[in-house]
């Protein structure tokens, strides 16, 4: 009998969930996943509904006390804490999981690790030198980037180049037959905070000429314009960015994979992220010629000129970023990982 994969997804956001079920189904070989609501949200991959270790409402990750370096968040006396630990340590010694893809959390990579199991460690942008991600990536059997190389943080070690397998476009974004529009589509993700419907609204009358679409959480506006639509949450993301004339939104991976899939002129606006992950990101994209990068809010009066200048970016830029098939790329890796046992052997000396 095949030994499963166990793959970890953090609950905030949504881009780990996206991405660990489009491996799976990806994959020939069995994957679970494990992670905080999942019920009803796995894409009908076997899963591990893990107990909550959030302390309040949403996430900060602040665990509201002091802690050994090689940690970032284990609060103490957190009954969930406990039992999601548990409920990990229990599933892997029953499954005896071949290997651990952890998207992401150092914890989970350590305590996999402490519990014999080979782990892939998800690596996101940013510059992750920290101690804790340094335990982490030492520990890890090979690390694991949903991104495009040209993308990583220029001041990343070679050596954590080295080990990694970058591996774009692993959710998939291409939908086909999709007719272009002349519309702006903002796209709001579930990991930062809710639009600002009158910021929305006042770049839309800047430019009566051009639909806008905001998908996504939004505040509504008191007058918006007749060219504004709020959309709120939308099945199918990929449709409207493939439809749209230009796309503005933040830098988080899910975004940036879409934009470069469907080759859109795209208007990025990174949004404070733990180690400056998207403004990272976002620099390397504007230094590529590859989006138009505002670090700032622009001003209403802005927009037009950020429209136009985001239709001349060179498609060709976002093309040479493109990776086709990436939740298959990474499958055949883990499973050759899996095959091998992913346990790097000690040199002699």
């Amino acid at each position: 009998m095949v030994r499963p994969i166990g793959h970890y997804v953090h609950h905030h956001g949504d881009g780990h969930r996206q991405r660990a079920i489009a491996i799976a189904k990806a994959s020939a070989w069995p994957i679970t996943l494990l992670g905080t609501g999942l019920a009803g949200r796995s894409g009908g991959i076997p899963f591990v509904d893990l107990p909550d270790d959030r302390i309040g409402d949403g996430f900060s990750g602040d665990d509201g006390c002091s802690r050994p370096s090689a940690l970032h968040y284990a609060p103490l006396d957190h009954d969930g804490q406990r039992r999601r630990v548990a409920a990990i340590a229990n599933w892997i010694a029953e499954a005896r999981p071949a290997l651990m893809v952890v998207d992401v959390s150092v914890e989970v990579a350590m305590l996999a690790r402490l519990a014999s199991v080979p782990t892939v460690y998800v690596r996101l942008g940013g510059l992750r030198t920290d101690h804790p991600h340094r335990e982490a990536f030492a520990g890890a059997s090979a690390l694991l980037a949903p991104f495009p190389a040209a993308l990583d943080d220029p001041d990343m070690p070679d050596d954590i180049r080295a080990r990694t397998f970058y591996a774009p476009g692993i959710v998939p974004s291409r939908p086909a037959g999709t007719a272009e529009t002349n519309d702006v589509v903002v796209v709001v993700g579930r990991g930062g905070a809710a639009g600002d419907g009158e910021r929305w609204a006042a770049a839309a009358r800047s430019s009566p000429e051009l639909g806008w679409r905001v998908i996504g959480p939004c505040t509504v506006p008191a007058d918006p314009p007749h060219n504004l639509s709020l959309l709120g949450w939308v099945e199918g993301a990929e449709s409207h960015i493939a439809s749209a004339a230009v796309v503005v939104g933040a830098a988080g991976d899910g975004l940036v994979n879409a934009v470069i899939a469907a080759r859109k002129p795209f208007i990025c606006l990174p949004e404070p992220r733990p180690f400056a992950e998207q403004y990272s990101k976002a620099e390397r994209l504007g230094a590529l010629g590859a989006a138009i990068v505002c670090r700032e809010a622009p001003k209403a009066n802005a927009w037009p000129g950020l429209v136009a200048a985001a239709r001349r970016v060179d498609p060709a830029v976002l093309a040479s970023l493109d990776v086709r098939d990436g939740a298959r790329r990474v499958a055949e890796w883990l499973a050759r990982l899996g095959d091998a046992g992913a346990i790097p052997r000690r040199r002699s000396a």
